[in-house]
């Protein structure tokens, strides 16, 4: 009965087994589902909705073929519109029977639907900042480089890209802008091909198969030990008797007389040939038994063998269910995890996307970073302007005409990318969009924080920096909404600030010509009060130095501090407060006061190097630029303003004509 079942355990041990094999091979479905895309008017550029990418849960994989550099962005789909708001475009729907609808958007068409569009909501193409390249739809725009995109990848003949976009969020895919986009595009999501039983089938499989074997082992030792002896062993020998040789035949008492005389000769006697006898007779049995020891060991090894044969089945069977991936077994215990508790921010219900998003804002930098290093390497103003606007590439062009007189003239500091400990974006659909930024060297501690203000004109320019200071080091700086959340510039006559941004510059300006004289000095904290006191001090060193050669008496000076022609930057903080950027211009004039004087230059290398002269009949101007960032508390709050960050740049030196 063991046998019996030791034979059904062996056919359920192998159905089980192969069960669970199949489910792994020949029962398991396809790993992807597609979809292709069928573009049949080309255009330079196909815009894939996000619906599209989101037709099918799971991360998207992106496959697009043809011929030469392959580009393809993602970004806000608004964006992305406003950006093909001048250019021809097959835009890629998901129609309402599950289709997908492939659309040539016409920029002529484009333009007039965008000029008729008056939804509050939507992202319109700006008008009041034209693109500076925008005449370039028609010859083509490269999508490449834009600080428009969340993330983009390029490639040459097949691109394929792997993503997860939300909602919200769309596809871009194209050449150069010139040539035709691509039309052999491919979406693919992934499909669930575990099979949690194909674990368990094996597992089974491989305990039934123990199981077997071991009915089968005990079957066998049943029977062996059923069996009993198989022959009897040969019974007692008779008493051994001496024998009348006178009574035997003449014959045979001659042969055993001949025997007798032969075994004398050797030295041996008739007893000895009795226990001789008795030894033969022991011996043969002797070979009996050994004989049934011989049979009952060939008996036992083809057991033996059959045993070493179900061992590999079994370790093989073992190795197949250890070998399966996690797919291939049941997970417990898989549940979503808790998310911590975290500060909760509530964004208003009509609350705008920020400009840039962390991980965006971050690489802008890095570019802007990277473009200013080499532009200062090359003293390549046009390169520098590409990623420098208002105060800051004005700064950059003393900078550069100063470093070609005076070639040892220092380089300025790269702007540090390691730490972006501060990012405030604007929450905007529309343009200019603006974001601040503070960023620190991990590395070098003699670098210095920097904070800056950066903006894009419109959809098709690029993110410049305006205003660039260094963070002081005993600054505290206030505490700002969440990227993700974004924040609102303030206007610059706002009544909610202790003093509207519009007027901050020309406050802080008298403070620095009255001191502790103005009205306004007790408003501002003692770092800006110390960086007015040094304003004074070097003003008085030049009076000085004037003194000292002899000049006070044939010379006069006038000095001059007042907002430049930049407007403000002001961004919000989360207390009800605000950052804002300004810009000063310090004019310092010195001017003869005889007709017979001269101011000569002496040793300021710099004033020679601009000018081109030595010395001037009739006088000489030298303007710095001070770019500040301060933080301003709200309305009825008895905080100071604090200075945050500062920068000055020399200007210019010009000859009085």
């Amino acid at each position: 009965m063991r046998f019996v079942w030791a034979v059904v355990a062996f056919v359920l041990a192998a159905g089980l087994i192969a069960a669970g094999i199949a489910q792994r091979t020949v029962f398991m479905g396809p790993s992807t589902q597609e979809t292709s895309v069928a573009v049949e008017e080309p255009a330079p550029y196909v815009l894939l909705d996000g619906d599209v990418l989101r037709e099918h849960p799971g991360a998207q994989t992106l496959l697009v073929r043809g011929d030469g550099d392959i580009f393809a962005a993602y970004g806000r789909t608004a964006d992305m519109e406003a950006w093909l708001a001048d250019a021809s475009y097959n835009h890629v729907t998901v129609g309402k029977d599950g289709e997908l609808d492939v659309e040539l958007v016409d920029a002529a068409a484009a333009g007039e639907d965008d000029a008729d569009t008056d939804a509050p909501e939507a992202t319109p193409a700006p008008e009041e900042t034209p693109a500076d390249d925008g005449a370039a739809a028609e010859a083509g725009r490269s999508p490449v480089g834009s600080d428009l995109w969340l993330d983009s990848f390029t490639d040459t003949d097949a691109l394929i890209a792997d993503m997860q976009l939300p909602e919200g969020v769309s596809l871009l895919i194209a050449h150069d802008g010139t040539a035709d986009a691509p039309d052999d595009i491919v979406v693919s999501w992934p499909l669930d091909t575990s099979t949690p039983l194909a674990g368990p089938l094996m597992a089974a499989g491989a305990a039934v198969l123990l199981v077997g074997l071991v009915l089968y082992v005990l079957g066998i030792r049943h029977q062996r030990r059923g069996r009993g002896p198989r022959r009897k062993g040969p019974g007692p020998l008779p008493a051994t008797e001496p024998i009348d040789v006178a009574q035997l035949p003449p014959s045979e008492r001659k042969a055993i007389e001949e025997s007798s005389t032969t075994e004398t000769d050797r030295g041996s006697t008739p007893a000895e040939h009795a226990v001789d006898a008795e030894n033969a007779q022991e011996g043969s049995a002797n070979e009996g038994d050994t004989a049934g020891d011989r049979k009952s060991e060939m008996r036992a090894t083809p057991t033996r063998k059959r045993r070493m044969f179900a061992v590999p089945a079994l370790a093989l069977t073992a190795l197949l269910a250890t070998g399966c991936s996690a797919d291939s077994w049941p997970q417990f215990g898989a549940g979503t995890p808790s998310p911590s508790p975290s500060a909760t921010v509530i964004a208003p219900e009509n609350q705008k996307p920020p400009a840039v998003t962390e991980a965006q804002a971050k690489r802008i930098l890095q570019d802007v970073s990277a473009t200013l290093s080499d532009a200062d390497a090359a003293m390549d103003i046009d390169l520098a302007g590409t990623r420098l606007d208002g105060p800051a590439l004005t700064a950059r062009k003393t900078e550069y005409a100063l470093r070609t007189a005076l070639p040892d003239t220092a380089v300025p500091a790269a702007i540090p990318t390691d730490d972006v400990e501060v990012m405030l974006p604007e929450a905007t659909d529309r343009w200019p969009r603006t974001v601040l930024l503070l960023s620190k060297s991990d590395g070098d501690d003699t670098v210095p924080p920097v904070v800056l203000t950066m903006t894009q004109q419109d959809p098709w320019s690029n993110y410049k920096v305006n205003n660039m200071a260094e963070m002081s080091a005993d600054a505290v700086f206030p505490e700002v909404a969440a990227p993700w959340l974004g924040t609102s510039l303030v206007p610059d006559d706002s009544a909610f600030l202790s003093m509207p941004p519009g007027e901050l510059a020309a406050t802080f300006s008298d403070v620095v010509d009255a001191g502790e004289q103005s009205a306004s000095y007790g408003l501002f904290d003692e770092i800006s009060q110390n960086l007015a006191k040094s304003i004074r001090d070097s003003r008085q060193a030049v009076v000085q130095n004037l003194a000292d050669n002899g000049a006070a008496a044939t010379s006069q000076t006038a000095f001059d501090i007042a907002p430049a022609d930049s407007a403000p930057v002001s961004m919000t903080t989360l207390g009800s407060g605000a950052i804002v950027a300004v810009s000063l211009v310090d004019t310092e004039t010195v001017t003869p006061t005889s007709a017979d004087a001269v101011i000569r230059f002496g040793d300021n290398a710099q004033a020679k190097a601009l000018t081109g002269v030595t010395e001037s009949a009739k006088g000489v101007t030298t303007k710095y630029e001070f770019q500040l960032f301060f933080s301003v508390p709200a309305q009825g709050s008895t905080e100071q303003i604090r200075l945050l960050a500062v920068r000055q740049d020399l200007l210019s030196v010009e000859v009085i004509k």
